[in-house]
């Protein structure tokens, strides 16, 4: 069976545009043309990815991520014409998984859509990550330290996911930017540094001693001692 897209699109050319390139790749495309739309849809045949558009007409692009998001782990690409770093970090913190900034080449849209198949198919094999008393449930998009729930934005669970596939190994800033967000937010932001002191706060507050240091000037490490 073809893996399905949304496309939540309300320019008619540019919706059609992607339809017919997904289709041509195997896919099964759908689009609507507003959140509402959107939202029933979701709900009624669900998706394997959706691809948002954030300026929409009734409910916008950011209502929508935050709606899916609360009812599923459905991976979000969100697209707009907006590229400042406070806008790309609004649209993950609403929900989104990834990012992409109009106008874009198909290709690269295609790249990520993929990207986001693997994460999810990695995530239903059920596999759970652990560090000292710390787990991560892929599946249930749970995080435990010792029997205590913590909880994390999508955004925050997944840099933590990659910190827990790669203990004790520290990880640049330009690696967490490919591997997290996909493209570079340059260098004058802090996107890191906030996403990094949120899952410390959050994991101190449970009762974790100090989990992920600051290696200044390369990047930040998982480990048990500073």
């Amino acid at each position: 069976m073809s893996q399905r897209i949304l496309i939540v699109e309300d320019e008619a050319e540019i919706a059609d545009y992607l339809r017919r390139g997904l289709v041509f790749e195997g896919f099964a495309a759908e689009v609507a043309g507003d959140g509402l739309a959107a939202l029933a849809a979701a709900r009624e045949r669900p998706p394997d990815v959706v691809v948002l558009d954030l300026m929409l007409p009734g409910i916008d692009g950011m209502e929508v991520a935050q709606r899916l998001r609360a009812a599923s782990h459905v991976p979000i690409i969100m697209l707009t014409a907006r590229d400042a770093v406070a806008d790309r970090v609004a649209g993950l913190e609403a929900g989104a998984d990834d990012y992409l900034v109009k106008p874009f080449a198909f290709e690269e849209l295609l790249a990520r859509i993929r990207v986001q198949l693997r994460r999810h198919q990695a995530q239903d094999s059920g596999e759970v990550l652990r560090y000292g008393p710390l787990s991560l449930d892929l599946v249930a998009h749970d995080v435990r330290l010792g029997t205590t729930r913590v909880i994390f934005t999508a955004k925050e669970f997944e840099l933590l996911e990659l910190f827990l596939r790669h203990p004790r190994q520290v990880l640049t800033r330009d690696l967490l930017y490919e591997r997290i967000w996909g493209y570079d937010f340059g260098g004058e932001s802090n996107v890191i540094e906030v996403y990094i002191r949120a899952l410390r706060q959050k994991l101190e507050a449970a009762g974790a001693p100090r989990l992920i240091h600051t290696i200044r000037g390369v990047g930040y490490v998982l480990r048990d001692e500073a």
